[in-house]
């Protein structure tokens, strides 16, 4: 076998020799490298977090798995990872903010129309994660300036089954209220017509600890859990997770608790990386538009309050109870989730 070399198995002929700063085609512009590398930087991450979020949905497009399985802790694992790195991202700002404005202005107006707004890859990203086309902020341009393979690689991700969309198949598979035996035994104060005896009580026991202001609160956990509402999780998906999260501690719930975590975490890095960027843009050029031609500050504000992805799973906190007021769970149903023998 032959040996394998440290810069050639990286190529680092290719990625050391791989920035041109425009500037030095004038008057060179001592920050344009700085601002060079951490583009490439970002793009280099996206790719993993795309190589990361492909083999994620590639073990969730499994149409059995089992919840406390070795595939679902890779894939909370993986999705840790991904959180680890947007991480890194966010703390990358720091680095891009040594640039002063001035330092800035001295190749700024040579860039354009070049702008992170035609990173192809973090379009991907969005995509695949489960933000869909018509809950994008700037629709009508958010792809005019790619080119064309780059366009047809982002509709690609488009048309496939999204990471939000895999969670949702994965939660209306749980069994939990599709399984009679498990509830045989469960005790409850009431139950109105229609409705599983657990949700029956559940929902008693949340509005007895709903104050006046929050009635309508009610409302919405109807829609969310009782009704054919459009969301991007079906009812069962939302009533499945929400079980999750208040009886988590139970062994078998665990794995699935983290997974919704490491979602929320990622949402949250997301939007934290936005906020970021736009702060630094604001920082850097006031409210000038960006050298792709978007509104800059104002886009990046938009696209912050617009782009959350799993927003619908952090919503579900909304309808959490005291632990001492949840319904107690029937001996079937505690050995079902790995408590009791």
């Amino acid at each position: 076998m032959a040996s394998v070399h440290y810069s050639e198995y990286l190529h680092l002929d290719k990625i050391l020799h791989a920035q041109f700063p425009e500037s030095e085609k004038q008057q060179p512009a001592h920050d344009e490298m700085l601002f060079i590398i951490i583009h490439q930087a970002y793009e280099l991450w996206f790719k993993q977090l795309l190589y990361e979020v492909d083999s994620v949905a590639e073990i969730m497009k499994q149409p059995l798995m089992n919840d406390n399985s070795p595939e679902l802790q890779t894939v909370v694992h993986r999705l840790s990872r991904c959180t680890t790195i947007l991480k890194v991202l966010v703390q990358q700002i720091d680095i891009m903010e040594t640039m002063t404005p001035m330092d800035f202005l001295d190749f700024r107006d040579m860039l354009r129309p070049a702008s992170g707004f035609q990173s192809w890859q973090f379009k991907m990203l969005e995509a695949k994660l489960g933000l869909k086309y018509e809950h994008r902020y700037g629709q009508q341009y958010y792809i005019s300036q790619l080119h064309q393979h780059e366009i047809d690689m982002v509709k690609k991700a488009e048309q496939e089954k999204s990471l939000l969309e895999l969670i949702n198949a994965w939660l209306e598979r749980m069994p939990f209220f599709n399984e009679e035996e498990n509830w045989k035994n469960f005790q409850r104060s009431s139950v109105e017509n229609g409705l599983h005896i657990f949700w029956s009580e559940y929902r008693k026991r949340l509005k007895e600890s709903l104050s006046e202001t929050e009635k309508n609160n009610l409302i919405l956990f109807d829609n969310i859990f009782l009704k054919n509402d459009q969301r991007s999780l079906s009812n069962s998906a939302n009533r499945a997770a929400l079980f999750i999260m208040l009886y988590r501690g139970y062994p078998i719930l665990q794995l699935p608790f983290q997974l919704l975590n490491q979602l929320l975490e990622i949402d949250e890095q997301l939007s934290t990386w936005r906020y970021r960027h736009m702060s630094m843009v604001h920082r850097t050029i006031g409210t000038r538009i960006g050298t792709g031609g978007s509104t800059g500050k104002d886009y990046l504000q938009s696209a912050l309050n617009k782009h959350y992805i799993f927003k619908e799973i952090a919503q579900l906190t909304s309808f959490l109870i005291e632990r001492k007021k949840l319904p107690q769970l029937s001996n079937e149903m505690e050995r079902r989730l790995g408590f009791m023998h």
